[in-house]
C-alpha cells in the first residue's frame, strides 16, 4: 500500500496579479525547480494551520486562515508515497516575502510558469490558476 503524503502551497497573489514562486534549494529533491511555497502538514495540524506556519517558517510573512481561500489540488505519485497538493489562493499577508530556507524567490504571471521547470505536481495547477486569476 502506498503511503499518502498531503501537502499544502498556496498561490500568493500581489496587487498586478502575479504569483509568487519559490526555487527548491540545493540539497533537496528537485532542487532547481520552481514551485508554490508551502510543505508537509504535521500530524494533528489542519490544512490551513499548516500554510500559516509553512509560511512563517519559509518566507517570513504572517497570513490569517481566513485569508487563504482553498482552489485545487493536484495527486502524483512520488516513488513510494503519493503526494496529495492542496493548493490555496492567498492575496492578502503581512510581511515582506523572503528566503529563509534558501532557494530564490520570482513574482511571475501565471502565463509564465508554462516555461519554468516545475515539479510534476504544479504543472498541472498552472491552467486553473489561469482560470481563477
Amino acid at each position: 500500500m502506498t503511503a499518502l503524503l498531503p501537502v499544502v502551497a498556496v498561490a500568493l497573489v500581489d496587487r498586478d496579479g502575479r504569483v509568487l514562486l519559490q526555487q527548491r534549494p540545493e540539497g533537496k529533491a528537485m532542487a532547481g525547480l520552481w514551485e508554490f511555497p508551502g510543505g508537509k502538514i504535521d500530524p494533528g495540524e489542519t490544512p490551513e494551520a499548516a500554510l500559516v506556519r509553512e509560511l512563517r517558517e519559509e518566507l517570513g510573512i504572517d497570513v490569517a486562515e481566513a485569508c487563504l481561500a482553498p482552489a485545487t489540488f493536484a495527486s502524483a505519485t512520488l516513488g513510494e508515497k503519493h503526494l496529495l497538493l492542496l493548493l490555496y489562493v492567498c492575496r492578502k499577508w503581512t510581511g515582506q516575502p523572503a528566503p529563509l530556507e534558501g532557494g530564490a524567490l520570482r513574482w511571475v504571471r501565471v502565463v509564465e510558469m508554462h516555461a519554468l521547470p516545475m515539479p510534476p505536481a504544479d504543472k498541472p495547477l498552472i491552467g486553473l490558476l489561469e482560470a481563477l486569476l
